[in-house]
């Protein structure tokens, strides 16, 4: 605890050491997310039962993020036909819109959408690979997806994202940065999935590559609704250490982004030695539930060594709930996934999100959701 006293027990943890983390990392780091708007809603525009040739159903969601002009988000619901509802889902959150993501025709162009990258008919379907949505609905999972830009811009001082109008129209001012704002946007995606009937919300999973990673990271540590959570190559501000000169740093990461984290974050830019947690701490708030760190041998900025550290200095707080955590001492070789309820994979290649990532993912998955 901040105040040294030592937590020994899953109630301590749960009721005093857990709530006082989530307090820090919204002080320090991400900022406080604002609740559930009052004027949230959710309008399912269209459904298609015969999606990927009759394999699936495809839903395209509106999630109204407010009232008074709050931001849009679109969301993508692909269910399998198999008879066997409720099932399992991920949720994705991505750089790409949702017709990058499906060459379905049926699925529109956002609003605003009809100018600039990914906003043209050529590149329908050309992230299809990136997600594997496919073979999502082969193993039998729903697959739930939404374009990052439709809840905040990734630029800073964006005027059309949903901090400017919670800004504008909050009962008060949040200092959030953009990572909160996006793991924000997946608890509204799952207050849809709660009320899909074809969905089981109890094992739903939260997956983002990057950026996006470090926001399933974050959004899962706070809604311990998400029954799995795999941050892809997350590295800095995500599940790699803050408190280190390997990879990215806190300095680098918040003079490339400024707008990612919260104002208080940039006090430790040159000592974040001084910081009171590091990422090791937001794994751990994820606990008993399964985590994955996925990475890439190339992608050393996102410090592969450094996130396996983290894993073991999260491991005590798993071992709380006698249910398992990290199952090697070492880190495993490429290729080779370690399953743990703290999990762990790397495999030759560079920072992206690939089909074969995705293998993994549902390899991971086939285990604690099913």
């Amino acid at each position: 605890m901040w105040s040294g006293h030592k937590i020994t027990s899953r109630t301590g943890w749960e009721w005093r050491r857990r709530p006082e983390l989530r307090a820090l990392f919204a002080e320090y780091m991400y900022g406080s997310m604002p609740p559930k708007p009052a004027g949230f809603r959710a309008t399912v525009d269209a459904v298609y039962p015969d999606a990927l040739g009759g394999k699936a159903t495809l839903k395209l969601v509106s999630l109204r993020l407010g009232e008074d002009g709050a931001p849009v988000q679109h969301l993508m619901v692909v269910i399998p036909n198999t008879g066997k509802d409720p099932v399992p889902a991920f949720i994705g959150l991505s750089f790409a819109r949702n017709h990058q993501i499906l060459a379905d025709p049926r699925i529109p162009f956002p609003e605003g959408a009809d100018q600039g990258k990914g906003a043209r008919e050529s590149e329908r379907g050309g992230q299809s690979n990136v997600w594997a949505v496919e073979e999502t609905i082969n193993r039998g999972y729903a697959f739930a997806s939404f374009f990052m830009g439709d809840v905040e811009p990734d630029r800073p001082d964006a005027k059309d994202g949903i901090r400017a109008w919670d800004g504008a129209h909050g009962k008060k001012r949040h200092d959030w940065g953009a990572i909160a704002a996006w793991a924000w946007g997946f608890h509204r995606a799952m207050d849809y999935l709660e009320t899909d009937p074809r969905i089981d919300a109890k094992r739903v999973a939260y997956v983002g590559h990057s950026r996006n990673g470090k926001a399933a990271l974050l959004a899962g540590a706070t809604d311990q609704r998400a029954a799995l959570i795999i941050p892809l190559q997350a590295g800095c501000g995500g599940t790699a250490p803050s408190r280190t000169q390997t990879g990215e740093t806190v300095g680098r990461i918040n003079t490339s982004f400024p707008h990612w984290f919260n104002a208080k974050f940039k006090e430790f830019n040159t000592q974040p030695e001084r910081l009171p947690f590091d990422q090791d701490c937001l794994i751990a708030m994820c606990a008993p539930r399964p985590v994955l760190l996925a990475n890439a041998v190339e992608d050393t900025w996102a410090n592969p060594p450094g996130q396996f550290e983290m894993l073991k200095l999260a491991a005590p707080v798993y071992r709380l709930y006698g249910r398992g955590d990290l199952e090697t001492a070492v880190m495993p070789p490429p290729y080779q996934l370690s399953p743990g309820r703290l999990g762990y994979f790397i495999r030759p290649g560079k920072h992206s999100m690939t089909a074969g990532d995705w293998k993994i993912f549902l390899d991971y998955a086939d285990r604690w959701l099913k």
